[in-house]
């Protein structure tokens, strides 16, 4: 069985081995944050966690730990460029007896390092930079933020107080005291501010507003943008002074959205055979989980989710159902395509195809075509430039 002695000199060779792997891949692009990398001790900050199960059937979830695979399996896994789970459901784990978890939620997990790193070197800081991170979660990129930048210059928050605390216990025994609060990270942490940089690891629905009053003029916000059907993306913005614009990225990572903007646990009233007009629909549900339609139709029905059924022994319909208007919209196939039914106050269908024949006559760019203005009052989306197509986001 291998020592601690031997651990530490396996971790400290498995950390210069990701790193150089995650400079080859052209995530890590400054010797600061490859130091960073080599530095922190992820085993410190994911001592036990769960992967998803491979075998058949419904999702199920394995625990982690030098007990359950061997330290030197465990300690390889640390290493490895995943996501590894640390919570379901927002309770704590028995780590005494950990078992296997399906028909969970995971609610969190320490981020795939090629991301965390992603996101460190688009913040683009300086040294004496003063950073607000968003969702302390395990802690391992607040502490990657404190050897970069020193743990004076990074403030944490987490909303959720036993994350948190482990959080804080794992900072501190790697030699890391940043500013750690446990709260709601849309407020921000006002005594803190102005902040030249604020990250969030977790997504939001649109961007508080306190964050535009506690980053100073010329700063920056990183933060993934998402809705209650699927992500957005990460944007990067600029704050101009009570306002604040950027673009996505040419991707669309994910982030778990943030808990006081989860999505209400009703999906809404679900229709009558009855219920709402009928007319030919134009396009299929496909729209709604392929990459790029997809992007655009969380934009059109920002408050909708979605789901498939047979309906009285009859042939699968999808429902997207808008849990704020209570608008809905039922795709049916027939011999000629698909029909859509629709009540409510919006025409969730409409405002769907409407959006991806805009994508569609700008030549179906990625998420890097489009743009995010936010002000206290008034936050969009827009496509190719802030005079183009625009899709409001919820506030």
């Amino acid at each position: 069985m291998p020592s601690e002695t031997d651990i530490e000199t396996a971790a400290a060779d498995l950390r210069r081995r990701l790193a150089r792997q995650l400079e080859k891949d052209g995530w890590l692009r400054s010797p600061q944050w490859r130091a960073a990398v080599e530095a922190v001790p992820r085993h410190r900050f994911i001592p036990r966690f769960y992967r998803e199960s491979r075998a058949p059937g419904v999702t199920t979830w394995e625990p982690v730990t030098p007990e359950t695979v061997g330290k030197e399996e465990w300690l390889r896994l640390v290493y490895t460029d995943e996501t590894w789970m640390t919570q379901f459901d927002g309770r704590d784990i028995d780590w005494a007896d950990p078992k296997p978890i399906s028909n969970a939620i995971p609610t969190s997990s320490s981020t795939l390092p090629s991301l965390v790193v992603r996101m460190l070197e688009d913040l683009d800081v300086q040294d004496g930079v003063n950073v607000l991170e968003i969702g302390t979660g395990t802690g391992y990129s607040t502490a990657l933020m404190c050897h970069r930048l020193g743990s004076k210059s990074v403030t944490s928050i987490e909303t959720d107080e036993g994350v948190a605390r482990r959080a804080g216990h794992a900072l501190t025994g790697s030699g890391h005291t940043p500013h750690l609060l446990v709260g709601d990270g849309r407020a921000g942490h006002p005594d803190g501010a102005p902040y030249d940089r604020l990250i969030a690891t977790c997504g939001f629905r649109s961007i508080p507003p306190a964050w535009l009053e506690q980053v100073r003029p010329g700063g920056v916000i990183l933060t993934t943008l998402r809705g209650w059907m699927r992500s957005l993306g990460l944007a990067k913005l600029i704050v101009t002074g009570g306002s604040a614009s950027g673009w996505f990225s040419d991707d669309d990572p994910s982030f778990m959205i943030a808990r006081q903007q989860d999505a209400p646990e009703s999906l809404g009233q679900v229709p009558g055979p009855d219920d709402g007009t009928v007319r030919k629909a134009g396009r299929g549900p496909e729209l709604l989980t392929s990459s790029g339609s997809a992007f655009m139709a969380q934009l059109a029905a920002p408050d909708a989710r979605f789901f498939s059924m047979a309906v009285d022994g009859g042939p699968v319909s999808t429902f997207l159902l808008d849990s704020v208007t209570d608008s809905f919209a039922v795709l049916a196939p027939t011999d000629g395509g698909w029909q859509v039914r629709q009540g409510g106050p919006r025409r969730l269908w409409d405002a769907v195809e409407s959006a991806v024949a805009t994508w569609e006559e700008y030549g179906s760019p990625n998420t890097a075509a489009f743009g995010v203005t936010v002000s206290r009052d008034e936050q969009t989306v827009w496509l190719g430039n802030p005079n183009g197509p625009q899709w409001p986001l919820p506030c």
